[in-house]
């Protein structure tokens, strides 16, 4: 999840940077990204922050993913034609699906927080 968690957030910055953050909340998947690499790594280093710090840190970046997948879907609305011109303000508005790369990665996490260590 360390990984992922900053590439993810590095490659949100660059695309979000080029809408100028428009949005405040275009800052949060950003922020989250290096929290999740701190989390991830003291998720790995230690049980117990395996088992209290990462589930919580996953879960928000999950939830920042859905609310990203519903900000995006709502741009895309916004657009004109909004729905019925879907192909082209798929194309050329607010990528619908990248959002689900953040929660992919939150659920990485949840999925790791839940797995047993070997011994």
């Amino acid at each position: 999840m360390a990984a992922g968690s900053m590439i993810t957030a590095a490659e949100i910055y660059f695309e979000h940077d080029s809408a100028s953050f428009g949005n405040k909340n275009m800052w949060l998947p950003v922020v989250a990204g290096p929290v999740g690499t701190a989390a991830g790594i003291a998720g790995f280093a230690s049980h117990r922050m395996a088992k209290t710090v990462l589930p919580v840190t996953s879960a928000l970046i999950v939830a920042n993913g859905l609310q990203g997948l519903y900000l995006h879907a709502r741009g895309i609305r916004q657009k004109p034609g909004g729905w019925s011109n879907f192909r082209y303000n798929m194309e050329m508005g607010p990528p619908l699906l990248a959002p689900l790369l953040v929660t992919m990665v939150g659920g990485m996490g949840l999925l790791a927080s839940i797995l047993r260590r070997e011994k």
